[in-house]
């Protein structure tokens, strides 16, 4: 069996990235997916999702933007469609419709995958940071009728059951899923626990403008004093639209969304959830005000 010197688990953006950054350097290599390329971005994203981040951030190796709204949010179907171009530009050494079973080491990785096992001296996972929901044990408490389904399978608010909807957690996900229940007109509960809080705009820009100008995405990662608390850091409380709206707990209660604390476990079919809400909004805004002090200091 010949040997490889990289297989790439992934073909979204870090994937594509890496295969760049090896073809540059004339290392031999394998890019693997387990549907077509940015499967992820074709099958387990909902409906009205697009970027959070504005679209002059989104550029990929060999294809930078260069349309005419670096400001505007791209939808996910247009991130796609990116993809594939990165992919050809680049001419990546791409596997499709090939799932990764297992690693195994013997003198080098054995890649078992549902086409076959291949050997590579490294591995580069490019999975990304979403592929799992973040189900809580106590999930199996919940009555047998109640519908339960995460970011991953959720698509539109028809596609739910009649009736109220309550939404666990207030990152990016949970924010953008129960406004949009809440413009469909279902009752919507949202619960909180640790989140951040962001204007979109600020002074004039996008709020990642002004964290890509503090070089807030320029730390790398073996500087960073604590990076498993950084890895469970909230992600950033935005949404991409047309009007650059801020999304935050506040916008939501004006769209009648019912802000309760975190959801802390099912007791006799009934939700119970945790005191500690004013003291995550507290921690969200003392977090955010650090950040527009240092923006204001530039």
């Amino acid at each position: 069996m010949p040997r490889l010197s990289t297989v790439i688990i992934g073909a979204g953006h870090s994937g594509l990235a890496m295969s760049r950054a090896l073809a540059g350097r004339g290392i031999d290599h394998l890019v693997l997916e387990r549907g077509q390329v940015g499967n992820s971005w074709r099958t387990e994203r909902w409906d009205s999702l697009r970027l959070l981040t504005p679209n002059w951030m989104n550029g990929l190796p060999g294809l930078p933007y260069a349309g005419a709204d670096p400001d505007g949010f791209p939808p996910a179907a247009t991130l796609v469609r990116e993809f594939e171009s990165c992919a050809a530009v680049n001419g990546a050494p791409l596997r499709t419709e090939t799932r990764v079973l297992s690693l195994t080491w013997d003198a080098g990785y054995q890649v078992r995958t549902d086409q076959g096992t291949l050997s590579s001296a490294s591995i580069v996972g490019a999975t990304g940071a979403c592929a799992l929901p973040n189900i809580p044990a106590f999930a199996g408490d919940l009555p047998a009728g109640i519908a339960q389904i995460s970011p991953i399978t959720y698509r539109r608010p028809d596609d739910l059951p009649l009736g109220g909807v309550l939404v666990a957690g207030a990152s990016a996900s949970g924010l953008q899923i129960a406004r949009e229940l809440a413009l469909a007109g279902r009752r919507t509960i949202l619960a909180v626990g640790s989140h951040l809080r962001l204007p979109r705009r600020y002074r004039g820009a996008d709020i990642l403008t002004w964290m890509h100008r503090a070089g807030v995405f320029d730390t790398p990662y073996d500087q960073v004093d604590d990076i498993e608390r950084v890895r469970r850091t909230p992600s950033l409380p935005l949404m991409g639209s047309d009007t650059h709206e801020t999304l935050d707990l506040n916008a939501l209660q004006d769209l009648g969304v019912e802000i309760v604390g975190r959801l802390a476990a099912i007791s006799e079919g009934k939700a119970q959830f945790s005191g500690s809400l004013a003291n995550f909004c507290a921690s969200a805004d003392l977090k955010m005000n650090r950040l527009l002090d240092a923006v204001d200091r530039r």
